[in-house]
């Protein structure tokens, strides 16, 4: 068992910034690699719509994840506007060299101050005191968007479908509410040899809408 996880997620997800808080307490063994990736890219590959795509769907999202901020100790203040366009922090991030307190920075920005991405005064404020001139300069690299469509391209093909996801030795962890059946499985090298587990993948499908 590797002790080393991919972890892809978007800054338009509060499901990820509550995840990468978490992540912060995992052991000192566990090795993390970050990586951006734009999920509008795992929504048109996949043809589905986003939570917040569906009317219904969207005010619960937004009441689920407030009360699961509050459950977890979390304070989360939802950004003037959602969905927002997450392209300036995803390139930053990249343009940052992924570095994990550089991504909390910038979750903290989004989802734990509320301010928005989209706001050139409180944006290159932000950016600025990360030491960075001229912001849009360094985030509009034609090497940091073509990593950022890299890392999503590599994200589908790994067969991811939504952000949060914890990649560990080839299993998909998905979501911030998945990130106790991965430390489970980190404990259990016998974790996917359960029979119900093994069993499920023998499931054939019934009916289709296909």
């Amino acid at each position: 068992m590797s002790n080393t996880i991919n972890w892809y997620f978007d800054f338009i997800s509060p499901f990820a910034y509550l995840q990468q808080i978490r992540l912060r307490e995992f052991p000192d063994d566990i090795t993390i690699q970050p990586h951006p990736i734009l999920f509008a890219g795992l929504l048109n590959h996949w043809q589905h719509k986003g939570p917040a795509e569906i009317p219904t769907k969207r005010l619960f999202t937004y009441q689920h994840v407030v009360w699961l901020a509050k459950r977890q100790g979390v304070q989360l203040r939802m950004p003037p506007a959602h969905p927002f366009s997450p392209l300036r922090p995803l390139r930053l991030a990249i343009a940052m060299g992924n570095d994990m307190e550089v991504i909390a920075k910038i979750f903290d920005y989004i989802w734990h101050d509320g301010l928005s991405v989209d706001d050139d005064t409180s944006w290159y404020e932000f950016v600025s005191s990360l030491g960075i001139d001229e912001p849009d300069n360094f985030i509009n690299q034609a090497e940091i968007k073509q990593q950022l469509r890299e890392n999503t391209e590599a994200a589908i093909e790994a067969g991811l479908f939504g952000v949060p996801t914890i990649i560990a030795d080839g299993h998909l962890f998905w979501g911030n509410d998945a990130t106790d059946m991965y430390l489970d499985y980190q404990q259990n090298s016998d974790f996917y040899t359960d029979p119900q587990l093994k069993f499920i993948d023998t499931i054939p499908e019934a009916a289709s809408r296909r």
